[in-house]
């Protein structure tokens, strides 16, 4: 009979890879795990209870079929793992770095519900895909056949490019305008390189460029092509530009010299990092170096802010949230990995306004948790008389991200968006008010996950192909 390699969990204790001396990878912005061997992977593939109701598939955007393709990698069949995961998520090496794991499969996974520690899936699903492409596993799109029909797709980030590459697999010519010079959108420029190093998003842009993607950059939809062209150009157009318009704060002094946007300040790193000259970086207006930092928010930007700012050298830096521990929305094991680098939380606390220019402080206010809100979370209240002032050389705004009003932007009249101005579109397919144009990701969500992007793109391409079907069928009759 042969051996039963699963269900090993009461045995063989939860182990993530080895992560880098905080004192050591807080001068660099190299990922700080390391790779699982293979043995170890296997292991710990095998802890998996292959339970009759998996939660952790359940609880993936993508419903990726986590206890398969644990279950192959325990047996040592690693390209069928890899298929298995390829077949439900697109990037697969990319969210086995950056998904909130301990909030989506990880965190509801029955193992640790019971008291043995989670599977450590998205490090198993990392090692999967890494394998893949070390191997040649990964391969560029190579449609059965051609079709005639085109989409025009508005936005490189990962729910656009996901649309891309299944259009792509079913024949569809495909063109992607972005407005930036390299692909990838938030993957490229959002994320700092110590969650997701850069080779790891270049080498799918080209596989996915290698299989007939055409990717247009430097290309402004109403400046350098309007949005009517693109949907002239195309039988189907789906919008995917993402949420880039940073919340605001207000109280005095709000408006003071370095007091910096996150997307601004993160997107100077990453280009600094590319080598690139950032003459904002250059000059010290986006960099932490030598300087009192403070950031201002709870979310995982703030999260990736604060480890930048760390790893560009600056004295101290500190994080200022209105909630506690319990209550902040970023990822626990972000917030862990940034107390471990040297940063300072300073829970229940809120800005009141900033002195000077360039900013020297900011004013503080502290707070306590009242009675939960409409959401069901406890609503901040201020503590009169307890407010202080924190130094501060550089203050980073990473307060949330809103739509941009692209009905004006581009002119597109009929383009109905839902009160907060996210583009309203049907559940389901992604279809927007206007005939043959689609709309995914944070653009529909407001911000988001990556893996929702995905989600939303893959999803969408599935309708369009349905609808281009149909057009392909009336016009033969």
């Amino acid at each position: 009979m042969a051996e039963n390699l699963m269900l090993k969990f009461v045995n063989i204790p939860r182990l993530m890879p080895e992560k880098r001396d905080a004192t050591d990878r807080a001068h660099d912005f190299g990922e700080i795990y390391s790779d699982f061997a293979e043995a170890k992977a296997e292991e710990q593939a095998s802890r998996c209870s292959q339970c009759g109701v998996p939660y952790c598939q359940t609880h993936c955007p993508l419903h990726n079929n986590i206890p398969d393709w644990l279950r192959l990698t325990a047996e040592g069949r690693l390209r069928e793992a890899y298929e298995i995961s390829q077949a439900t998520n697109t990037f697969p090496e990319i969210c086995g770095r950056i998904c909130p794991q301990d909030r989506l499969c990880e965190g509801n996974c029955v193992i640790e519900q019971s008291g043995h520690e989670t599977v450590t899936i998205g490090s198993v699903e990392k090692y999967i895909t890494d394998t893949a492409w070390a191997e040649g596993w990964v391969q560029p799109i190579k449609p059965a056949a051609e079709r005639g029909q085109s989409v025009g797709i508005i936005g490189a980030g990962p729910g656009g490019l996901a649309a891309a590459d299944m259009l792509r697999r079913a024949g569809v010519q495909v063109t992607v305008y972005d407005r930036y010079d390299r692909a990838g959108g938030l993957l490229t420029y959002g994320i700092p390189g110590f969650k997701l190093e850069k080779d790891v998003v270049i080498q799918r842009i080209q596989q996915l460029q290698d299989g007939g993607i055409e990717i247009v950059a430097n290309c402004t939809v109403g400046v350098d092509i309007s949005f009517e062209d693109i949907r002239a150009k195309h039988d189907a157009v789906v919008i995917a530009t993402g949420v880039y318009k940073s919340r605001d704060l207000v109280g005095p002094g709000a408006g003071a010299d370095g007091i910096v946007k996150a997307i601004d300040y993160l997107t100077a790193s990453n280009r600094h990092g590319f080598g690139d000259h950032v003459p904002e970086f250059a000059d010290g207006g986006l960099n932490a170096d030598g300087k009192k930092v403070v950031v201002i928010g709870g979310g995982d930007t703030a999260m990736d802010c604060v480890r930048t700012a760390i790893r560009q050298g600056a004295t101290s830096v500190k994080c200022l949230y209105r909630r506690d521990k319990a209550n902040m929305p970023g990822s626990l094991r972000e917030t862990q990995n940034a107390e471990e680098e040297g940063v300072e939380f300073v829970w229940l606390t809120a800005p009141k306004g900033f002195l000077d220019t360039p900013v020297s402080g900011v004013m503080v206010q502290k707070m306590r948790l009242g009675l939960p809100d409409v959401t069901g979370r406890q609503s901040p209240e201020v503590i009169e008389g307890a407010d202080y002032v924190e130094p501060a050389d550089l203050v980073i705004k990473a307060l949330g991200f809103e739509p941009e009003d692209l009905p004006k932007l581009w002119e597109a009249d009929g383009l109905e968006v839902t009160r907060w101005g996210t583009i309203r579109t049907d559940f389901e397919t992604g279809k927007t008010s206007l005939p043959g144009v689609y709309a995914v990701g944070d653009i529909v969500r407001g911000a988001s996950l990556v893996v929702w992007a995905i989600r939303d793109g893959r999803d969408c391409a599935a309708a369009i192909l349905a609808e281009l079907d149909g057009a392909r069928a009336i016009a033969a009759e």
